[in-house]
């Protein structure tokens, strides 16, 4: 019990913050379904993955990850009615990645390294993958807030959704163990700052 705890609920948790950070708070309904479609993702990706990514090219799931999130917000995210202002670009993103990145913890901490403390993986990666997967949805979501409600859709919004993210993704993976997780340090503090933004947006309607 404590295991599986450790393993969900660090997503969890941050997923609590980011829906309890939203004024005008989404239906239970489609938080679920978007949550659930992080999770399916995991499949194409571990596809894709396996074609093109080695323990040389681990940076490239950055790109393969990223991309399928990225089109998962496109063509099912932007088809919601309950997708109407910014923040809801971040409440989405963040549920499309931390579906993700649930499930592959688990798959992590379960199934891909038993000759590894379970608990150990799940108490680094709760300080490491999850919040960068977060991060990166945090990050998508805002540049697709601005593109999709702020007036931008002609400026460059819709690119840098898709390549921040891919560009964080890969260089954490890129970095060896502690610095991928010290370089998470100034990219909180820079997400915190993009989440802040719309917050504070909100609370002047």
């Amino acid at each position: 019990m404590a295991l599986i705890l450790l393993t969900l609920a660090p997503s969890l948790l941050i997923l609590f913050y980011i829906i309890q950070s939203d004024r005008f708070q989404e239906p239970a309904l489609p938080v679920i379904k978007i949550f659930l479609l992080g999770v399916v993702l995991i499949f194409p990706a571990e596809i894709l993955n396996g074609i093109f990514v080695t323990d040389e090219t681990s940076y490239l799931a950055g790109i393969t990850e990223e991309s399928l999130k990225y089109l998962a917000f496109i063509f099912f995210v932007t088809k919601l009615k309950e997708f109407d202002e910014r923040m809801d670009a971040i409440v989405y993103g963040t549920l499309i990645s931390l579906g993700f990145a649930t499930w592959e913890n688990y798959e992590y901490v379960y199934l891909m390294f038993p000759d590894v403390s379970s608990y150990y993986i799940a108490i680094f990666r709760s300080f490491s993958a999850i919040p960068m997967h977060a991060m990166c949805g945090i990050i998508m979501g805002y540049h697709l807030g601005l593109h999709y409600f702020a007036g931008k859709s002609k400026s460059n919004h819709l690119l840098l959704a898709l390549l921040i993210p891919m560009l964080v993704h890969g260089f954490y993976n890129y970095l060896d163990n502690p610095f991928n997780v010290i370089f998470l340090i100034p990219l909180f503090l820079y997400v915190k700052k993009l989440h802040k933004e719309f917050v504070l947006l909100q609370a002047k309607l």
